[in-house]
């Protein structure tokens, strides 16, 4: 079972879900999209299933999901909570694991902004990076990624109208070599397959392997 935490912010708390590995190797803490908080079943079916692969999961709720807002917080809030996020981990769960910061669209662009900003990291996981709005390819957000010296795992839906595939292996090819892209064949945002008749929970825990696979492979160069 999930056991439910509130991590201090402002003058309020950020509710949180741990999933705890037994004899954990590594601390993936992670962020939802703009759309749907930390109890969404995609969310608690990839967490749920790395924890079994031997990573434990910290997911949170960003402050606007917290109050029942619609729209996601701005960038430089998003930023802090998760640089906070990460700081109050290390200092009460993870103890000497290495710390992955991973999110779903939304939430793993901004823990990338956060990396770019300062905030350490591992390695970074991205359940469908929103590249750009749908239809509108002429405005990437890709320019603060180029520099980041820390691996990346870009996992992405061939069918993601956030991430155009031509243009996703073009931005790709240009990021550090530790980096990984790894698409999934049929997937949309939400990595749904047409006909696939998996649950939304299934569709969020058939990500596990590759990313327990991606951490694996960082922790073997440590």
């Amino acid at each position: 079972m999930s056991q439910e935490l509130n991590i201090p912010w402002s003058d309020s708390t950020l509710s949180a879900l741990l999933d705890a590995a037994e004899n954990p190797r590594a601390f993936l803490v992670l962020a939802h999209g703009s759309g749907a908080g930390k109890d969404h079943d995609f969310l608690s079916g990839y967490a749920r299933a790395v924890a079994q692969k031997g990573v434990s999961v910290l997911r949170f709720n960003f402050p606007y999901m917290d109050a029942g807002k619609k729209f996601p917080d701005r960038a430089p809030v998003a930023v802090e909570v998760w640089k906070l996020v990460r700081e109050w981990v290390c200092a009460n769960l993870s103890g000497e694991l290495p710390v992955f910061a991973a999110g779903k669209s939304f939430g793993g662009r901004m823990a990338s902004l956060a990396v770019a900003e300062g905030m350490d990291a591992r390695s970074l996981v991205f359940l469908g990076y929103p590249l750009h709005a749908p239809k509108k390819e002429e405005k990437l957000r890709d320019e603060h990624l180029y520099p980041l010296a820390v691996p990346m795992l870009f996992l992405e839906g061939t069918r993601d109208p956030f991430a155009n595939r031509e243009i996703m292996t073009r931005v790709f090819s240009n990021l550090n070599q530790d980096s990984e892209l790894l698409w999934f064949e049929g997937g949309d945002h939400s990595f749904k397959v047409a006909r696939s008749g998996r649950t939304v929970s299934e569709d969020g825990a058939g990500l596990a392997e590759a990313t327990a696979d991606f951490i694996r492979r960082q922790l073997a160069t440590d």
